[in-house]
């Protein structure tokens, strides 16, 4: 953190694009995204789709060919990614299995990330903040152009200081799980405890303004706009 009275970085404790990059380079393993599925291509796609939806429905090659109107060969050749489907063929499939069209696509996108962060395993980021008491535990951010969300879990203890109003982009959620604090956004003020939530654009001045019960724990999640995201 910085002590400038307004800093235009992100929230209390959040780095800059430029250190968040640094920062994800160097996640612990638990913390480095991971795949949530194996790429597939569309004719697997499409083939487990179909036969997914006719066993669901309880219906036989034969019975579900016959549905369609095409012929048994030619259906258990697309269930076997054996041939590609076209339009009218995925339409009819569609309609004798009374799903949308868009349903038969589904797994066949671009693989997706995902972090997993194990409790008490967040990066600690390191801030003004920190030799006075504050911990800033990073609860994992995605790489690239996903990069459109982080969390943060934020801990002010007895040795605590408040620190001045802060500036940055995007639109930011803080949820208490522990004490109580009066927290200030702009001419306004807000007396957080326990379950308590505060969502706030990130445009106007913020942060804690007195703690009031302390140790002080809550979640930061601050989301950011396509424009913000690399």
């Amino acid at each position: 953190m910085r002590g400038d009275a307004i800093e235009s970085g992100r929230m209390s404790g959040m780095a800059t694009d430029h250190e968040s990059n640094d920062r994800a380079a160097d996640l612990p393993e638990e913390m480095n995204p991971g795949r949530s599925r194996e790429p597939v291509d569309l004719e697997a796609g499409i083939a487990r789709q179909v036969r997914r939806y006719r066993n669901a429905a309880g219906l036989s090659v034969g019975e579900m060919a016959a549905r369609v109107g095409i012929s048994k060969a030619m259906l258990s050749k697309i269930e076997n990614a054996q041939t590609s489907c076209s339009l009218a063929t995925l339409g009819r499939l569609a309609t004798g299995l009374d799903v949308p069209v868009t349903a038969l696509f589904r797994g066949v996108d671009a693989e997706r990330e995902a972090v997993y962060v194990p409790a008490g395993h967040g990066a600690r980021i390191v801030r003004r903040g920190s030799r006075v008491g504050h911990l800033y535990e990073l609860l994992g951010a995605l790489r690239g152009p996903h990069k459109r969300m982080e969390a943060v879990l934020v801990t002010l203890t007895e040795s605590s200081e408040v620190f001045p109003l802060f500036q940055h982009p995007g639109t930011e959620l803080i949820y208490m799980l522990e004490g109580t604090m009066v927290y200030g956004h702009g001419e306004a003020q807000y007396t957080l405890r326990p379950g308590d939530a505060l969502q706030l654009d990130g445009e106007g001045t913020h942060g804690p303004q007195e703690l009031l019960e302390l140790p002080i724990r809550f979640l930061s999640v601050t989301a950011y706009g396509d424009h913000t995201s690399e």
